[in-house]
């Protein structure tokens, strides 16, 4: 396999964009990742045979923008095969935390080194950029990725095809509540749609090279056109998006047992102290996680019987 230095990994964007919008509203990005060896199909199915499966989740991507998770239509294929016909497959797929391929962490570094050093920074430290990690999107002709928020920051970069990516403010409570938010992040990312809220959304033309900043938790939608189509997502997650995203999951476990809680930010005092039990619980059950099997037990006694919702047999 090619390496990462055949093609320079550079993201660009407009001054104003960096000074002015980053990292809290989206705008518009390059790239200089098309035709890069590692993000080709035949990279891609290399990578889909290699990874744990429960980091590889697909579907058919004739879904609805509001589409209900309990009846997402599945396609009948193996993920190799899914990447392998992905223009006829009339599918949808996510091959996360490529970051464990050290040829795909390297891309995912020089990519964000380069937004780190316009900024003024000379690593990514201390640009803020922690937990990098990567989510590598493969669909269909004519595919749709229904309406759903993410718990990190993003750089999405657009590598074949024509994709249209419409993103929310993530501020407007009447697009996204705060029970909505929490129920999104731990139990499925897909989020209630109505049409009269299209023109509220900000939507970027995508062609290969090209690219948008998707802010933390800011709600967005995806469809492709006539060409199958595959797109990176580089993402990390400050220390204060960790922090939220903590408080996020417990309050969800509470939830499960009966006792809703505020949002984060509504009680700090209590947030305090919810994130040090549950972080000091999640510290001493993280080797346990090194097992496929027990990742799938933990999500479920974590998160509900739907947690593993796109592992089959699950």
């Amino acid at each position: 396999m090619n390496t990462v230095s055949e093609v320079a990994p550079v993201i660009t964007a407009a001054d104003e964009a960096l000074r002015r919008d980053f990292p809290l509203k989206p705008f518009a990005i390059r790239h200089k990742l098309a035709g890069h060896p590692l993000l080709s199909l035949p990279s891609i199915a290399q990578l889909a045979a290699q990874l744990p499966r429960d980091l590889i989740e697909y579907n058919s991507g004739t879904v609805a923008i509001s589409q209900h998770p309990d009846a997402i239509p599945q396609v009948d294929l193996d993920p190799v095969e899914v990447v392998r016909s992905i223009e006829t497959a009339g599918a949808w797929m996510v091959l996360k935390r490529v970051e464990n391929s050290p040829e795909y962490r390297a891309l995912l570094e020089d990519m964000l080194l380069s937004v780190a050093r316009a900024r003024g920074f000379n690593s990514l430290l201390d640009a803020g950029f922690e937990q990098v990690e990567g989510f590598l999107f493969v669909s269909s002709p004519n595919s749709t990725t229904p309406f759903h928020l993410d718990s990190e920051d993003n750089f999405f970069v657009h590598i074949h095809g024509e994709k249209f990516f419409t993103i929310f403010d993530n501020s407007d409570r009447s697009l996204v509540g705060d029970d909505e938010i929490e129920r999104s992040m731990t139990k499925h990312r897909n989020l209630k749609y109505d049409e009269s809220l299209a023109a509220r959304g900000k939507e970027f033309h995508l062609f290969a090279g090209d690219g948008c900043y998707v802010p933390y938790q800011w709600p967005h939608w995806v469809r492709t056109s006539d060409s199958h189509s595959i797109s990176l997502a580089i993402t990390w997650k400050t220390r204060e998006v960790r922090r939220l995203n903590d408080l996020h999951f417990f309050n969800s476990m509470l939830r499960g047992i009966g006792l809703p809680q505020q949002p984060p930010g509504k009680q700090p005092l209590r947030d305090a102290l919810k994130l040090a039990f549950y972080r000091s619980v999640t510290t001493a059950i993280k080797p346990l996680r090194a097992s496929l099997a027990m990742r799938r037990l933990l999500r479920r006694i974590a998160l509900g019987k739907r947690a593993n919702y796109y592992l089959k047999g699950a």
